[in-house]
């Protein structure tokens, strides 16, 4: 070959790469030159800040937030979910009116619209439900019509087993878990609406191992932690291929220690929640994984079946979540994090605490996508959710606080516990369950 020969320029993507790595990795370097003193400021999760700035959003939003209209009520959740994930709360009078706004958001027919006379969608009900289950209360729990949204989510379901984001709106797999997630936290899941789902999300999950949005679509993040929560809560995870959704989800931790979405595309924050969400359920599925993967040695035999299988292999016989796609729906969430675990993660649940807390942490207050980009409440509530999964991957039940060793930085930057397949604080979860388990 001659060297002299043109060599092929970069691809944008490359570039991009390229400039986003320098970007973290320049951060990096300073914190391993800076003084101790220096680094215990920069590695401390600046809570007080945090809370100022996302306290401040339920209060007011400048005019440029004009364009989220018809996302009210997820600047809502997450808002009042982060504040929760801090361990703090927002006062009585400002409770009531988020309340109040919500309950001006509920379609007279079912479901939760963008904002007030809009119309109910699927995606904004998620977040209107998962809202008033972080306030709590029985004024915040009566609020939610369940017999009109049922009836809203069975207008929605469609004969293949999807559903339909609004009337006459798009079908995907978010669809799909936004439903199942409501009526699973609120009760109100049965046959009716679970029938074909499975059929749906396992039509999405592509030749990579990862969830599409929609059949013959790219495998992304988002959607597959959306597809791999609604099959545990419909009890047909042991329909997916897990150990291949296993490979694809770690690999998407990258050189930086975040995850990108997908394969070839940047870091990005969010993702330690829809990548390590992902990654915090299939820590309770190992049995499953291990019988998928013998079945696999059994048909086409390889010598580095053993070897993966013995990665996974844990030191109990921890069942996961139910095999038997049970229809015992009202229990299949409070069960599936209930239960004890003696796996560790999958992940560097410590890389990503660094990722969040160097480069996504803004030390005036909010978390970010990267370097680079500006704090928002979307990032500063699934970096925080990211977070928390993180500090709480080694525990080995939902209760017990994790060692000083498993959280980076002071002990101080431990958050509260999440439920992974709702991403509502874990005892405000548990006090929904309970009072809607006797409806």
């Amino acid at each position: 070959m001659d060297p002299s020969a043109a060599q092929p320029s970069p691809t944008v993507s490359q570039r991009d790469q390229w400039m986003v790595e320098s970007q973290v990795f320049q951060i990096y370097h300073l914190f391993a030159t800076i003084p101790p003193s220096a680094q215990s400021l920069m590695m401390e999760l600046q809570r007080d800040k945090h809370f100022e700035f996302v306290s401040k959003g339920l209060r007011h939003l400048g005019s440029s937030f004009s364009v989220l209209d018809a996302s009210r009520p997820w600047l809502c959740y997450w808002i009042v979910h982060s504040i929760a994930l801090l361990g703090e709360s927002v006062d009585d009078e400002l409770e009531d009116n988020t309340i109040d706004f919500l309950n001006r958001c509920q379609d007279p027919n079912g479901g939760y619209c963008g904002g007030p006379g809009q119309i109910p969608h699927l995606a904004t009900t998620y977040a209107a439900v998962n809202t008033l289950i972080t306030l709590g209360g029985q004024k915040s729990l009566a609020s939610i019509n369940r017999d009109k949204l049922c009836g809203f989510l069975r207008r929605m379901k469609q004969p293949n087993g999807g559903f339909r984001m609004h009337n006459e709106g798009e079908i995907d797999v978010r669809a799909c878990y936004t439903a199942i997630s409501v009526a699973s936290v609120l009760n109100i899941l049965d046959d009716e609406l679970i029938h074909n789902v499975g059929d749906y999300i396992l039509s999405c999950q592509t030749y990579e191992g990862g969830i599409a949005g929609e059949p013959g679509s790219e495998a992304h993040g988002g959607y597959t932690f959306c597809g791999l929560a609604a099959m545990i809560l419909i009890g047909e995870v042991n329909r997916l291929d897990l150990p291949r959704l296993a490979e694809w989800v770690v690999f998407r931790q990258g050189k930086e220690c975040g995850f990108q979405g997908r394969t070839n595309k940047l870091v990005d924050g969010c993702y330690s929640f829809w990548q390590g969400g992902s990654v915090a359920l299939l820590q309770r599925l190992y049995s499953i994984m291990d019988k998928q993967m013998e079945q696999a040695s059994l048909i086409f035999p390889r010598s580095d079946v053993s070897e993966e299988k013995e990665s996974l292999d844990g030191t109990t016989s921890h069942e996961g979540t139910n095999e038997s796609c049970s229809a015992d729906f009202k229990n299949i969430g409070y069960n599936f994090i209930n239960e004890w675990t003696a796996q560790e993660p999958i992940f560097h649940s410590i890389a990503l605490q660094q990722y969040i807390l160097l480069c996504a942490q803004e030390q005036e207050g909010g978390l970010r996508d990267k370097p680079g980009k500006r704090r928002d409440h979307y990032h500063t509530c699934y970096c925080l959710s990211g977070l928390s999964l993180c500090q709480y991957s080694w525990s080995k039940h939902p209760d017990s606080p994790p060692l000083p060793k498993e959280v980076l930085g002071p002990y101080s930057n431990l958050l509260e516990p999440i439920h992974p397949l709702f991403n509502v604080v874990l005892d405000r979860y548990r006090e929904a369950h309970e009072f809607f388990a006797g409806s």
